[in-house]
This record gives structure tokens, sequence and C-alpha cells, in this order.
């Protein structure tokens, strides 16, 4: 569902930059309360594994792929607000480095990818969680609920904006059939890729996942006839704690997925792609400003073998995504610490 250069008009576009812009300093902020000494590096990694997942274009009708959008799953990981600026950096770096979403189109790309996913799916996901019953399988049900409308709901946003600014003259029922059709099958692999991934991280390290913060009931004694919460258990020690076999496994599978799996993703065009050709939408597409990159069209200039250049540009992908989401996310996690911190607190405050 990346959009181009073309398609949608210069106001449109800009109020979507606005908008985008607007809702990305609002995450800037939420974040930083998401964020602690765990989560901060694993937030980078969801970047990463997100951008290493849509490299994986899977076929969903005929002549027609999807891939994984992320904002469920960045959401339920590791929160809305971080969410919301996982996938901006993924955006970013697609658009500035692989020539892969217009640039003047990526105000409306956050704005639909990053915002409408992530909040759809993550008021999905707590109204569900809210009326399953408390367990491990009711955070993978509701984030297979949850993924699979936050992909519909980014198609109807995207005919909302082109609604508002489209470039052909198309109507508009028939781009929303359309796009709210195939992105329904679009959404039920989205939903898949979503639960299996929430539901291995939260089998193995459930404290990891922020959708699954208090999923588990406080211990019960009876005491003199009457259920007294018991105390609470010590905290493990910190080695117990540690987020580095997790972080070591996310950051293999991100470079197995994105230098070699993605060699056999489906080379049929996505659904945007596909409605937007048979729609007609395309006609005032523009070449993307960075189409000279050498890593434009996720493949590395001057290398011929189309296995090895994919690959390689799949890697580079993964490595660039998590050194500039980890470099976001600890800076709005140190940012927090020392915003808490005695010395950035008024003497008359303190206690």
């Amino acid at each position: 569902m990346h959009v181009p250069d073309g398609f949608i008009n210069v106001p449109v576009s800009a109020a979507a930059g606005v908008v985008a812009a607007g809702a990305v300093a609002v995450s800037l902020k939420g974040a930083r309360r998401e964020l602690d000494e765990r989560t901060a590096p694993l937030a980078g990694l969801v970047a990463a594994f997100i951008f290493a997942v849509q490299m994986l274009n899977f076929p969903v009708a005929a002549g027609t792929s999807g891939h994984l959008l992320g904002g469920a799953l960045a959401a339920i990981l590791v929160g809305p607000f971080t969410g919301v600026l996982c996938v901006s950096v993924v955006l970013l770096m697609q658009g500035v480095l692989f020539a892969d979403g217009g640039l003047t189109a990526l105000g409306v790309n956050i704005s639909d990818m990053a915002i409408v996913t992530t909040v759809v799916a993550y008021l999905v996901f707590r109204g569900l969680v809210k009326v399953l019953p408390r367990g491990r399988r009711s955070i993978t049900v509701a984030s297979f609920a949850a993924a699979l409308l936050s992909v519909p709901a980014a198609a109807v946003a995207f005919t909302l904006i082109y609604a508002l600014g489209g470039t052909t003259d198309v109507s508009i029922g028939k781009v929303a059939t359309a796009m709210v059709g195939v992105h329904v099958l679009i959404g039920i692999g989205e939903a898949a890729i979503t639960a299996l991934t929430v539901g291995a991280v939260v089998a193995v390290r459930p404290d990891l996942v922020y959708g699954a913060r208090g999923l588990t009931r406080p211990l019960k004694l009876r005491v003199a006839g009457e259920l007294v919460d018991a105390p609470a258990a010590e905290p493990a020690p910190a080695a117990a704690r540690s987020t580095r076999p997790v972080w070591i496994a996310g950051i293999v599978a991100s470079l197995v997925l994105a230098g070699f799996v993605s060699f056999y993703a489906s080379a049929d065009p996505d659904g945007l792609e596909k409605v937007a050709h048979d729609k007609g939408i395309d006609k005032k597409a523009e070449d993307h400003a960075t189409a000279d990159s050498p890593l434009a069209d996720y493949g590395v200039k001057d290398i011929t073998d189309t296995r090895l250049s994919g690959g390689l540009a799949g890697v580079i992908g993964v490595g660039v995504t998590v050194v500039a989401g980890t470099a976001v996310f600890w800076g709005l996690r140190r940012r927090r610490t020392s915003d808490s911190s005695p010395a950035a607190v008024p003497e008359s405050e303190q206690v």
C-alpha cells in the first residue's frame, strides 16, 4: 500500500504531511512512557522485523499479492505510540533508500500505514482483551482480529484520501470496492503473521509484550476463610530478564527473511498497485525522486545476480532500520530518564 508520487495532489499530500508530523510528535512524547531499558532496543528490532517481513509478498488472488503493513504487530508488541514510530521509521527508510513509496507522499503513507493501522488495531485489540478470558490464547486471538481489521481500515483511509486529492477521475465507489475487497484478503495474511509472531513472543517472554502486561491474575490465598492477594514474588535476577536472546533471535530471523526468503516472494503487484493499474489511478504517477539510489527497487546497483542483489539489499535494509530505530528509541528512553531524575525536578517539588 505504499502510495507513490503523483497519486495524490500537492495540497492534500501537504495536509497529510502535517497530520503525520503531528501524530509523530505526539507519539514521540507517548513513547517515552512506553519504553524502558528492556523494550527500547526491542522497539528497534520490531522496526527491522517489519521491514524484513514487508519484503515477503504473498499471493492473495490471481495476479495480486500482499505484504505485512505491521501496525498491529508493532502496537501489540511495543505499544501504540512506539508502534506508530516503528512503522514510520520503516516507511522513511523505504522511501529514501529503496524508492518504495513517494517522498511527497510520505505523509500520506505514514497517515495510512502507520497511524490508521496502529490506532485501529490497538483499539480492537484492547477491546477484545477486556471481554475475552485472561490468558495467552486470548492475546493471540485478539492479535489476529486486530490485524485482520487494520488492513481494510487502511484501504478505506486511502480511498478517503483519494476522494479528497486523487489526481485522476476515477469513481470513488469503484476505488473503494476494489481496495477494500483485495485488502480484506491481504488482511488475512497480516492477521496470520501478526498472531504467529505475537504468540511466539508471548509463549517465551510475555513480559516483553506490551499488550500482554497484566496478563496473569494475582495469586489468591485463603486466610481465615477469606481470599486475599498473595505477596508479590521477588523480581527475577537481572540475568533471567535479559532481552539479549530475544534480540539475537529476532535479528537473525529478520536477516534470514530479508536476505534469503525474500527471493521467493511473489512478484505479482501488491493490492494498491493492482487496483491502481486496473482502475487507472496510476495515470499521473511520477518517477521516484530517489529512483537512481544504489538500493532502488530492493537491489544493489551493479550487482547482476538477482538473488545476491536482492538479498544484500535486504540485509542492508535490516541493518540500517535496526540502527536508526534503536537510536530513536534509546534517545527517547534516555530523555525520559533524564527528565525524571532528581536533578531535572525543581528543588521546591522534591521530597
